[in-house]
């Protein structure tokens, strides 16, 4: 980070708006930088490492939905707080599936932004928050530790870089060994919505975690698939 404050990047390429969002989370005390393009989306990441991301879909150069896909290769852990029209239904559910992790529609009030801003980054535990509870220990299953009050995963001695939602879904998952969920169940637990439409959502974020946690992703030892049903956290050997 540029400060002790939280670094909230924001890309917006209507000028306006752009003023009046940073001036708003100016106000609410977090360290602001804007772009208004994908190319200097990218770049201004790339530069001071934001903890959250205010991310427009419609931007010239490439749209947001490009931006997010090379943030998330190259700054796994920022939260991405996409904007999206009021009819943009698409926009949204591709957006959760490259690596958003929150949406706010267009037109919004400020007060509304703030407010996933600040669940964001609470959620990073970068706004002072007390730390999670004792009953959130490392949960260790084999070589791999799940720790949920430092937010890390290992497998041996590497560790693995998740993303905000791989990690919560993961979480989540590891916290019911052995329990089936579909994938509306993960979405509400995960995604905190209940909209079919983003069923897919949870596929892809599946697959993405597999391919960082399995050895072999077409064959999984920790993430399982329960045909008919969803998906369940069943490591070798809790059977």
């Amino acid at each position: 980070m540029a400060s002790e404050r939280p670094t909230v990047l924001v890309v917006e390429d209507d000028p306006d708006l752009q003023r009046l969002v940073a001036d708003r989370l100016t106000a609410e005390g977090y360290a602001v930088e804007v772009a208004a393009t994908g190319p200097e989306g990218v770049a201004a990441a790339e530069r001071i490492a934001p903890d959250l991301v205010v991310l427009d879909v419609m931007l010239p150069g490439f749209d947001g939905f490009e931006v997010c896909r090379r943030l998330r290769v190259s700054h796994p852990r920022i939260y991405i707080v996409m904007l999206t029209a009021r009819d943009g239904e698409v926009d949204r559910v591709v957006g959760l599936e490259v690596g958003a992790d929150d949406y706010v529609t267009k037109p919004f009030s400020l007060s509304e932004l703030v407010a996933r801003v600040r669940a964001g980054l609470r959620r990073l535990r970068l706004d002072g928050e007390a730390p999670a509870a004792a009953s959130d220990a490392p949960m260790v299953f084999d070589d791999l530790v799940v720790d949920p009050v430092r937010r890390e995963v290992r497998r041996g001695d590497q560790p693995l870089h998740l993303t905000v939602k791989e990690f919560d879904l993961l979480v989540f998952l590891a916290k019911h060994v052995g329990k089936p969920f579909t994938r509306l169940q993960l979405l509400e637990q995960v995604w905190n919505t209940t909209y079919e439409g983003y069923d897919r959502t949870v596929d892809s974020h599946v697959q993405r975690l597999r391919a960082k946690l399995e050895d072999d992703p077409s064959s999984p030892r920790f993430v399982r698939t329960v045909w008919g049903v969803g998906y369940k956290f069943q490591p070798e050997g809790t059977e």
